[in-house]
């Protein structure tokens, strides 16, 4: 029967409103519906009204006589383009091969030293002859069980036999002092920060295409410094104290942290308090090896009257400590994406931290310059009332509020030669007057300060010191040490090995010595002359003294 023009235009009208809105086969069933309700000639007439091939239709039609019922899905299964890993069976493996080249394929894999991004793999199978797209890759990877992942901090090293039993002996300690109702604190400095508008890592809310601008280098601002941050954590009650220094991380910047918690917080906090419980780590400016730290300590234990117990972790397991995941950790989150522009906003950052458990943080700035390179004799360790413990007394001791004799520190005179080595001074082995050799000790003294202040300012780049002049760890070797093995070897022919025994030093340390004692002496014009007899081992040099009535100490030839 003929179809008039007002229905084929109804039928054109309902298929472009509704078939945009099914999938494949839905529309092929929608128009088959319509096809058979039509009759004769509906197949025709329902194609010209969609625009498609009768075809198309015809299978419509076809399906709904079939009587099959709803698919849940476009296709039938196994319908559609087969995928890339089922036409080409050496995909997968040639995969695998390049992710994993130590346990599946070739230890020499292309991308063994590059990054295995989906693009570069897919890049490198496709060289191979695998034809694939890097979506692809991504896909195979996780049906793999492959993810992106970081690093984890898991492997520890060799770990001391004793590891366990230490923080076993550390948790009794701070139990015991608990249950006593003692202070026991967790004390560590966290990382250095430069101050200035340098990126601080993670994010913050911003409008969009609007972040913070800060400086492309991360080169420290000589003006504004840097901010180094010791934290004290009281474990019992969930309070930081941060003293943010701006000098050197000293073992005096540490322990003067922890003086200034006791009398701002800790004394308020336990006033019947006689005894505090430090955990530490094994290094650092509170590390179990630095003297000087013991020696602040007991300062500190007579000036309190506390009785301080110190209990360090053992090496290598630096994250254990409280102070690191109950307040630096926390720190670092509360400055997220905030640059640290003045050591205001680093310690107002500080201040400002808290956590869901009630944990609360007070900071302070320490602008003390603090001297390094301080050394502490073994007659100073003998004096301090330090008792180790049984177990371990490395890493666990306490020094007692006692007094103790205060040994002066204070090291033997640059211009005089270290006390065993006097008899070196002798003008037969010098070859000049005492009053001679004093001149010229003078004049090497200065020379040898203005070249040091010239290298130490070329250093700092220019910048003016912060320490005192004079200040700082003592020279294994005195400058009149330096002269006495410059003569021995070049007036008397003494081997620079034999002159390193002597002195107790390496051979190297003594060639630079010489080297730089050469430079000094030819700035100031000196000229030494070599005498007719020269010496070649130790044991000649100490029968030539005796023969000119020079008494040798019986220790030297005895190390010797």
């Amino acid at each position: 029967m003929g179809m008039s023009e007002g229905t084929e235009a109804g039928l054109a009208a309902k298929f472009q409103a509704l078939l945009p809105h099914l999938d494949e086969r839905q529309r092929r069933l929608a128009m088959g519906a319509e096809a058979r309700s039509l009759g004769h000639g509906g197949i025709r007439a329902v194609a010209r009204a969609a625009g498609v091939r009768e075809g198309t239709v015809s299978r419509g039609v076809a399906e709904l006589d079939s009587g099959v019922g709803p698919l849940g899905r476009a296709r039938r299964e196994g319908g559609g383009r087969k995928r890339a890993v089922d036409l080409d069976p050496g995909l997968r493996p040639a995969l695998l091969a390049l992710v994993e080249p130590d346990m599946r394929g070739d230890p020499m894999s292309p991308l063994r030293w590059t990054t295995k991004s989906t693009r570069h793999l897919a890049d490198e199978l496709t060289r191979q002859g695998h034809r694939i797209s890097a979506e692809t890759v991504a896909d195979l990877l996780r049906e793999e069980g492959f993810s992106l992942q970081g690093n984890a901090k898991t492997v520890e090293g060799r770990q001391h036999p004793d590891r366990d039993g230490q923080f076993r002996y550390i948790n009794e300690r701070a139990k015991e002092h608990h249950a006593a109702g003692d202070p026991v604190v967790s004390v560590d400095t966290k990382k250095k920060e430069v101050v200035g508008n340098y990126k601080n890592a993670g994010a913050e809310w911003h409008r969009e295409g609007e972040p913070v601008q800060v400086r492309t280098h991360d080169f420290p601002d000589p003006e504004l410094g840097k901010a180094i941050p010791y934290g004290i954590y009281d474990l019992a009650a969930n309070t930081g104290w941060v003293s943010v220094g701006t000098d050197h991380d000293t073992a005096a910047f540490a322990v003067e942290s922890i003086r200034r918690w006791w009398h701002s917080q800790g004394r308020g906090a336990y006033p019947h308090s006689r005894r505090l419980l430090i955990t530490a780590d094994a290094g650092g400016s509170n590390g179990y090896r630095t003297r000087a730290w013991k020696a602040e300590l007991a300062a500190l234990a007579l000036e309190t009257g506390l009785e301080i117990t110190v209990c360090h972790f053992p090496p290598g397991t630096s994250k254990w400590n409280k102070v690191e995941h109950r307040l630096f950790s926390h720190i670092t989150m509360n400055w997220r994406g905030r640059p640290l522009t003045s050591h205001e906003v680093i310690v107002n950052s500080i201040a400002a931290t808290t956590t869901g458990t009630g944990l609360t943080v007070h900071a302070e700035l320490d602008t003390t310059a603090y001297e390094t390179g301080v050394r502490i004799v073994d007659r100073q360790m003998d004096a301090l009332p330090l008792h180790r413990h049984e177990w371990h007394g490395d890493w666990n001791y306490t020094l007692r509020p006692e007094a103790y004799d205060q040994v002066s520190d204070v090291p033997d005179p640059f211009d005089q030669p270290s006390p065993d080595l006097a008899w070196l001074c002798h003008p037969a082995l010098t070859g000049m007057p005492t009053q001679e050799w004093d001149t010229l000790i003078t004049t090497l003294t200065a020379l040898h300060e203005d070249q040091r202040e010239a290298h130490l300012d070329k250093r700092r780049g220019h910048r003016p010191r912060l320490a005192a002049p004079g200040t700082g760890r003592r020279p294994v070797l005195t400058l009149a040490d330096r002269l006495l093995a410059t003569l021995l070897h070049y007036r008397l022919g003494l081997p620079q090995v034999a002159v390193a025994r002597l002195f107790t030093v390496t051979p190297f340390t003594i060639n630079r010595r010489i080297r730089d004692i050469r430079q000094l002496l030819s700035t100031a014009g000196h000229i030494i002359h070599r005498t007719d007899q020269q010496l070649t081992t130790l044991e000649h040099l100490y029968d030539h003294a005796s023969a000119v009535g020079i008494t040798v100490p019986l220790k030297i030839k005895t190390a010797s």
